[in-house]
């Protein structure tokens, strides 16, 4: 399921991002004072889309964790779609915005990447916020401000460094969905990795014969390419198979990104 972001009132929308709303007067009737803010109603809508997906994110499932009702909610966010941008924007806080300055600038980049990579993983429901339409919140400017100061470090010209930004958001994002994909897969089919594979590749055996010669750069790929073992202990043995294999080619597919900036760096220098 995708979700397109800013689909809510424009100058409501981003008056709640950039906290430019003023302040509802303070209540004098009798009784206690209300507690319910924008914060807390963000925090409950993430907490929900974490535990249960995008799929479960309502105003009345937010209330309800809220122990308020839905109508409560709306007198400080007027609905799901401006709640949807709060919510993007508010993980994005979780970032860092700063590195340890160094002259390798590589170090930062690969620390931004893994940053950002774990932080999809937390919350696997960003990943369905369409790029196409950005929220245009404080938190995901200053994500984006950071990329582009890191990657300012190569001395790439602009130009260079803006198709950069749209590569490497790709490049995470489709490896953390990756990721999340693999640790909720067997929960979603009921079904483990290793009964899915080993149902499928006696069935493919049985039915197609002739497959090494039908894909033999594909069967090639799989004899000499096989990934090592994982030593013991270090973490990654624990982890299920496709969240190693998702893990593994990020770190590759991440330094030959960087390998290709440090040999345009040094064609052009």
């Amino acid at each position: 399921m995708v979700v397109f972001a800013g689909q809510g009132d424009a100058r409501r929308s981003l008056s709640l991002l950039w906290r430019a709303e003023v302040a509802a007067p303070p209540r004098v009737g009798p009784g206690p004072k209300p507690r319910l803010t924008v914060d807390a109603i963000v925090a409950a809508a993430v907490a929900v889309a974490d535990e249960e997906g995008m799929a479960a994110l309502s105003m009345r499932a937010v209330g309800d964790r809220l122990g308020r009702t839905a109508m409560a909610l709306y007198t400080h966010v007027p609905g799901k779609s401006e709640l949807l941008d709060l919510m993007y924007d508010a993980v994005h806080a979780e970032l860092p915005t700063a590195y340890p300055e160094s002259d390798d600038w590589r170090a930062p980049l690969t620390a931004w990447a893994g940053e950002v990579l774990e932080l999809y993983v937390r919350h696997p429901w960003v990943l369905q916020v369409s790029q196409a339409r950005p929220v245009l919140g404080p938190h995901e400017y200053a994500n984006l401000d950071t990329l582009v100061r890191l990657l300012g470090a190569t001395g790439l010209e602009a130009g260079t460094v803006r198709r950069l930004v749209g590569t490497l958001f790709p490049l995470v994002q489709g490896s953390a969905r990756t990721v999340a994909d693999a640790r909720r897969a067997a929960t979603a089919t009921g079904s483990s990795d290793e009964e899915w594979w080993a149902a499928r590749s006696a069935a493919l055996t049985e039915l197609v014969p002739d497959f090494a010669e039908r894909f033999p750069a594909v069967i090639r790929l799989e004899r000499d390419g096989a990934p090592q073992p994982y030593p013991a202990g270090d973490g990654q043995d624990a982890m299920p198979y496709p969240e190693r294999e998702a893990r593994e080619t990020f770190r590759v597919g991440l330094g030959v990104l960087l390998d290709g900036i440090e040999a345009v760096r040094a064609g052009r220098s």
